[in-house]
């Protein structure tokens, strides 16, 4: 993983059918520097391509910050050349975070900032306790959201919530963040990963074909019309249906048992 000479700074554990992607920068608040951005994009990558894995927790490894967002210190002795030689692993690092097929939930400790916001956003679900404090600062720094802020947050919340975090670049607590649509569950401090955990092992405890086809028919379909979005949806149903777990599904209902999945 990375570059040879450049300490870990994405960790990958596993624990059964869930994938745990731990941000791991400690001492820079992980603070997102080429060499982990790198990282992420090729744990993210490795994570798709395996079949075992049914549902994936981005984390963080320190509770003060799940990540504080791009490494300003190493951008400030960038020229403009090397600043946009940079932009395609930024890019390939959330490109990976959003193809994940499989349910993805972020839990959100600390600050979540800029990119670090982008990074949960980029999650199908947030959990956040209440220490949480996120954030879109670019336009204070002169910059853009670059990691899909702009976009997801409209889907996420609405474009006036949007638009009120993006050119203000505010900073929102905990309690408002809920209000605001900007979590989907909100639990007390240092309880967001066992929270994510569970959460993602109940997807993982689902059919992954059914899960898979289901968030595939979810993303294709956001933003269209809803004709085309239900186009989409008969897609993934046909998938499911066709498939062996359709059967074992419904077999283990009636039986009274959980299902084990081909």
């Amino acid at each position: 993983m990375g570059n040879a000479g450049i300490a870990p700074l994405i960790e990958l554990r596993a624990e059964g059918n869930v994938a745990e992607i731990v941000l791991s920068r400690p001492d820079r608040l992980n603070a997102i520097s080429s060499a982990m951005a790198r990282q992420l994009a090729a744990v993210a990558s490795e994570v798709a391509k395996d079949t075992r894995v049914r549902a994936v927790v981005v984390s963080s490894s320190i509770e003060r910050a799940f990540c504080v967002g791009a490494d300003l210190k190493e951008r400030n002795n960038f020229s403009d050349a090397e600043l946009l030689a940079q932009r395609p692993l930024i890019r390939a690092m959330f490109r990976g975070l959003l193809d994940l097929p499989v349910g993805t939930v972020a839990a959100v400790a600390g600050f979540a900032l800029g990119g670090g916001f982008e990074i949960a956003l980029s999650c199908d679900l947030i959990v956040a306790d209440e220490t949480a404090i996120v954030g879109l600062p670019e336009v204070s720094l002169g910059l853009v959201p670059g990691g899909g802020g702009t976009q997801l947050l409209v889907r996420r919340a609405s474009p006036a919530i949007a638009a009120d975090l993006v050119l203000t670049g505010r900073r929102i607590e905990a309690d408002e963040g809920l209000r605001l649509g900007l979590f989907d569950r909100l639990v007390a401090p240092g309880n967001a990963r066992s929270e994510a955990l569970a959460i993602a092992g109940q997807i993982a405890a689902n059919s992954p074909v059914a899960t898979r086809a289901a968030k595939r028919a979810m993303r294709l379909g956001a933003g269209r019309p809803l004709e085309e979005g239900l186009e989409f949806e008969q897609a993934a149903w046909d998938e499911a249906a066709r498939s062996p777990e359709r059967r074992e599904g419904i077999a283990a209902f009636v039986d009274k048992r959980k299902p084990s999945w081909p």
